[in-house]
């Protein structure tokens, strides 16, 4: 009687157990977003941050954005924590020298340093900083989730917290390609300089029991390229602002309009390859390409802007707002993202959101996003580009059922409340595991 009483009391208390624990998973969750740079109208981690944030905070999760400068411009109910730093890549005051007071405080006089000798440790000090912001405030949070920074200090976190992070692609892939694209060895030594933060996101990456990514393209090259098991991976989708981006069918479009959204001096962007494109294009017929953002000023791309003689053929915007971003999605008559490598590819997903045909590269996951609704050409190839733009813009048919089938496409693939959904499982998953 007595053990039959006592299994009876187990039962009860395993099935309190359950129902409580079911009771926290299914609950709202507090969840910490570190992110050291993210800039929202350059580059996807800032896209990211802004979208991810304001879609957990709409399924009902306690969402706190913890960043470095620029402001990310959330423009939701998410708590936004600016930390402060010396911020040296801003572009209106870019390496400025900090005051002596600025240097006092050890981490702004180590990033000083870094970045005095052509290093990048903005991930580095911007971990420390978060450590300090979070010290004593750890139970305020359910889970940590960090956005590429991969600082030593997120390890220290994980002693505290659950902890994960997004790793949006190898940035061993960017080294690589910025090394190859320069013959000097003093611009080699520059870029792997640059890139030698690179080691701690390894050995940081390595640690962690669960890491994100947007991409199986970018899983299975983070795996090889970090020496990390396939299994701690999780592959979610980004998804496309289909409030901003949308089609607007009042405006008529231009077939021999192109837009690019890459203003970038990066050689793994491959705008380089679009422009010889375009040159060979303007001597046979009328074209005008639109670059979204504007050129580094006296970089490579303005340099064989002009070198090329386009001036008539190419037009920078400079820094334009969302509306406006809008409006050259729906005057272009092709979109053409010429990258040669993407650990997701934004650009793609938008285009289409706006249902506009796109030609893009088959670099890294470009074909995951684009699936049968894009125009694919090798990557590196200015010669497939100009083929591929001059055969789209010949055939109106083309065109259209690459636009309808690109819109289709995001509205049921890639939307932001899929992609918080697939995180908050993941999240919980970490939870666990911690517990």
């Amino acid at each position: 009687m007595s053990s039959l009483f006592h299994q009876w009391a187990l039962f009860g208390f395993l099935k309190y157990y359950y129902a409580a624990s079911l009771i926290i998973m299914q609950s709202g969750l507090k969840i910490g977003i570190i992110s050291y740079r993210s800039n929202p109208h350059c580059g996807g981690q800032g896209v990211y941050v802004k979208n991810l944030s304001h879609a957990l905070f709409d399924l009902g999760h306690d969402v706190e954005v913890i960043a470095g400068p620029p402001d990310p411009m959330l423009n939701n109910n998410a708590k936004l924590t600016m930390l402060k730093t010396l911020d040296l890549y801003n572009p209106d005051n870019l390496f400025r020298t900090p005051a002596l007071d600025e240097l006092k405080d050890p981490v702004n006089l180590i990033e000083w340093l870094g970045v005095s000798t052509m290093g990048y440790p903005e991930p580095f000090t911007f971990g420390m900083r978060a450590k300090r912001y979070l010290a004593g405030k750890m139970k305020n949070y359910d889970i940590i989730h960090d956005n590429q920074s991969l600082s030593y200090s997120l390890l220290s976190l994980a002693k505290r917290v659950p902890v994960t992070a997004t790793i949006h692609h190898p940035i061993t892939v960017d080294r690589r390609i910025a090394v190859k694209s320069t013959r000097s060895f003093y611009k080699k030594f520059k870029h792997l300089r640059w890139y030698s933060f690179i080691g701690m996101q390894k050995f940081v990456a390595k640690k962690l029991s669960r890491i994100i990514t947007v991409s199986e393209c970018s899983k299975n090259d983070i795996a090889k390229e970090f020496a990390i098991p396939e299994r701690k991976f999780k592959t979610i989708p980004i998804g496309i602002d289909t409030e901003l981006f949308h089609p607007v069918d009042s405006i008529k479009k231009d077939p021999e309009r192109l837009i690019v959204t890459n203003s970038a001096d990066t050689p793994l962007k491959g705008l380089f390859y679009l422009l010889h494109a375009v040159k060979n294009i303007s001597e046979k017929r009328k074209i005008k390409l639109i670059v979204i953002g504007s050129p580094r000023k006296n970089g490579g791309i303005e340099k064989l802007v002009k070198h090329l003689d386009l001036k008539n053929h190419v037009e920078f915007t400079g820094r334009i707002d969302s509306h406006q971003f809008l409006m050259e999605y729906a005057r272009a008559g092709i979109a053409v993202v010429p990258s040669i490598y993407e650990g997701f590819g934004l650009p793609v997903g938008e285009a289409m959101a706006c249902r506009l045909p796109v030609i893009c590269t088959r670099g890294g996951a470009l074909p995951e996003v684009a699936g049968n609704a894009a125009k694919l050409v090798p990557p590196g190839d200015s010669n497939a580009l100009e083929q591929a733009i001059c055969e789209l813009i010949d055939d109106p048919k083309e065109r259209e059922r690459l636009a309808n089938a690109g819109y289709e496409r995001v509205m049921k693939n890639f939307t932001w409340e899929m992609t918080a959904v697939k995180t908050v499982e993941t999240y919980r998953e970490v939870i666990n595991a911690y517990h």
